[in-house]
């Protein structure tokens, strides 16, 4: 299936049903009065997170959703039938913003989470609503009101614990396969990652947390080289980033110069997320002559001039691995503890998750932006181009 992590969509909500203008009429009863009924409301459009989705795929040629219409009122004082909700199931994580005005609407981050994007029309009234005593036959109704019609973008990240950044080829999606029953794409050349991945890391006593995966970035990545920056919005919701470095590159490169390309476009691309808790994690040490292990991997931490924690390991030989995993389940189990004792740390971490979200929003959008405006000026340039070709023609007349 195609991974799909953003769509624009339009809904439509239902147009509540006009009211009835009718008079009770009957045998014998020659002034029955007004008995117009009320017309129905129109369907509301909802969103629900639903299980079993990963992608936004459904919504990538499918983009126009309308709700039912409510029905008109009718003698007799009966009510129109209102119009059924139109309910669209998204995957657990997807945000919801209105394109038009750029709020985020809502978050559908658990299982069964509803998010009404646009709100039916409220009904009409009949005439019987305007009878009064000096008003006995009113011939008055109202029309139903028109359902909101919205522009929404959806964007879906992916929810983990743990997220892994690094350059192609740096060991991330053969760490995940170490240590979760996750099976990602391993190749000896790069960029064999194209979407994200997760992990489900079990750990002893029915503990686990989860682990994210998206595709290596290198060196320009904010300006668009690559594959990018998109896939890194999908990390903005982790706790923690683990920034993993190929101690023995392919291409003859030093691990300490790769392990600043990462960090610099981490820092271009949100100084939020920069700032957060990120460990380092020097992999594919089993490479490294035993004499010169302590060395190389001084020279990286020196180099980043790193104070955050660093762990050592081989991700294929899975040397270093368990430690490492039960120091991120120890992480983890702390900060989850401590947002249940202090209530204001758990709203301190939502509202970084939410600036790191907003951050990478405008990063992608300038992104974009920008790769419209080189095309629209190449385009220009071509054109320019062409009128400025002269053709020097010499006209021969046969004698």
């Amino acid at each position: 299936m195609k991974f799909v992590d953003e769509a624009s969509i339009k809904v439509h909500a239902g147009k509540g049903g006009n009211g009835c203008l009718s008079f009770r009429r009957e045998k014998y009863i020659p002034k029955g009065g007004p008995d117009g009924g009320d017309g129905g409301d129109g369907g509301s459009v909802i969103l629900v997170a639903a299980d079993g989705l990963n992608t936004l795929v459904d919504f990538r040629y499918t983009r126009h959703f309308k709700a039912e219409n409510g029905q008109q009122g009718s003698s007799g004082e009966c009510t129109g039938r209102g119009g059924d909700d139109l309910v669209l199931s998204v995957p657990i994580g997807t945000t919801v913003i209105d394109e038009e005005t750029g709020d985020v609407l809502g978050d559908l981050t658990e299982l069964g989470q509803r998010l009404k994007v646009a709100q039916g029309g409220y009904h009409g009234l009949g005439n019987t609503r305007y009878k009064s005593s000096t008003n006995r036959a009113p011939r008055q109704t109202s029309p139903g009101k028109e359902g909101e019609v919205r522009e929404l973008k959806l964007e879906l990240k992916v929810l983990a614990d743990v997220g892994l950044l690094g350059l192609p080829n740096a060991g991330k999606s053969t760490f995940i396969r170490s240590v979760s029953a996750a099976r990602p794409k391993v190749a000896d050349y790069p960029f064999t990652t194209l979407v994200p991945n997760l992990g489900v890391v079990g750990m002893s006593g029915d503990k686990s947390f989860v682990v994210a995966d998206i595709p290596g970035l290198i060196e320009g990545a904010s300006e668009g080289a690559g594959l990018g920056i998109r896939f890194l919005k999908h990390l903005t919701r982790t706790r923690l980033l683990l920034h993993l470095v190929d101690m023995m590159p392919y291409d003859g490169s030093t691990a300490a110069d790769n392990a600043q390309v990462i960090e610099q476009e981490l820092e271009k691309f949100s100084t939020t997320m920069a700032a957060g808790d990120r460990w380092l994690v020097l992999n594919k040490v089993d490479l490294l002559p035993e004499d010169e292990v302590d060395e190389q991997c001084k020279a990286v931490v020196d180099h980043l001039n790193w104070q955050g924690p660093v762990f050592r390991m081989s991700g294929l030989a899975s040397q270093g691995t368990k430690q490492l995993c039960a120091a991120i389940m120890d992480y983890i189990d702390d900060q989850r503890q401590r947002e249940l004792v202090d209530p204001d740390l758990a709203e301190q971490a939502e509202a970084r998750r939410a600036d790191m979200q907003a951050e990478a929003r405008l990063r992608i959008e300038e992104l974009a932006e920008a790769r419209r405006r080189a095309r629209k000026q190449a385009k220009e340039d071509v054109s320019d181009d062409n009128d400025d070709d002269d053709y020097d023609v010499e006209v021969v007349y046969a004698e």
